[in-house]
């Protein structure tokens, strides 16, 4: 993985947590910074993801379009099964 040095400011007594919490971890500071970036950011992906489908599935007529294939499907299956 490449890696990239940054500077950023952030308050004393936030650092000393950081660092706390790390240390518990058995991690470096910046080692454990990026694993809470990386879980905040996927995170935020997933929301996103989330709240696009709430969207398009709140729309009435993507519903009613989901619940006429649905229908569609189910009045195509016989009661022996599909064979194929």
């Amino acid at each position: 993985m490449h890696t990239q040095k940054i500077a950023i400011t952030i308050p004393i007594n936030l650092v000393a947590t950081i660092d706390e919490i790390s240390k518990e971890k058995g991690l470096s500071r910046s080692r454990y910074i990026s694993l809470l970036l990386k879980e905040t950011i996927a995170a935020k992906k997933q929301k996103q993801i989330r709240e696009a489908y709430d969207r398009i599935f709140s729309d009435k007529t993507i519903q009613q379009e989901q619940l006429n294939w649905t229908q569609w499907f189910n009045d195509g299956a016989s009661e022996e099964g599909q064979e194929w």
